[in-house]
């Protein structure tokens, strides 16, 4: 099977299982009420969910994580360094961050704390860690070393046409809607197609095979 399984919400809100050998890495937690869903998932896909990574801490990403923590008690949880804390529920700024909040969309934080929190270039499992902040302060991507599927949060979306948090498609306008701060969104973004992934796993819309040349259009929109 693919190493990797998308589970939908509503048809616009994802997550994603990672199949790894010592069980599932599961990217971001849906909506609240979706734990039994991605537990079934899990299930389904033959594994025990051991590491709950979030890839920012917008209330659509982390929505499920305290029923899952409930369920799942032995399972990491992971997040960045710098979202934990916008997790804990604290949206002040860092000296030198732009802007003058963190954004417009829903943090309501969550009573699990995580387990770990990382920086850019630690690896989870078969997951490299990098930085793609712009959405949020501390929003991360994962690259699957394997075959080099990007799970990139918020930083693209394909749900109504391929689309930065910079500037959200006309259809799904919504992550850029949200977005901390979009000039960093779209520094983000270029970074992450300089990763040249095989498969691009956004937290809205379907997973896109060979997304290169449509996450630079995305771009050149953008700017």
């Amino acid at each position: 099977m693919s190493d990797l399984l998308t589970v939908t919400r509503f048809g616009f809100v994802n997550c994603h299982l990672v199949v790894e050998p010592d069980g599932l890495t599961l990217v971001d937690t849906m909506l609240p009420r979706s734990a039994g869903q991605i537990l079934a998932a899990a299930r389904r896909a033959g594994g025990e969910i051991t590491r709950i990574v979030l890839t920012h801490a917008h209330g659509d990403h982390i929505g499920s994580l305290d029923a899952l923590h409930a369920a799942l008690p032995q399972a990491e949880v992971i997040i960045s360094a710098r979202d934990a804390r916008l997790l804990r529920g604290d949206r002040s700024l860092d000296p030198g961050e732009p802007g003058t909040g963190v954004g417009r969309g829903s943090f309501p934080g969550a009573r699990t704390e995580p387990t770990r929190t990382v920086l850019a270039g630690e690896r989870i499992g078969s997951l490299e860690v990098f930085a793609a902040p712009g959405h949020t302060p501390g929003q991360i991507a994962l690259l699957d070393t394997r075959d080099r599927t990007l799970i990139c949060g918020d930083a693209f979306s394909t749900l109504g046409g391929v689309a930065t948090s910079a500037r959200g498609s006309w259809h799904f306008p919504f992550p850029a809607y949200a977005s901390w701060h979009r000039p960093t969104a779209l520094e983000s973004a270029r970074a992450l197609l300089a990763l040249e992934p095989s498969r691009l796993a956004p937290g809205h819309g379907r997973v896109l095979e060979a997304p290169a040349a449509a996450m630079a259009a995305a771009i050149a929109r953008g700017a």
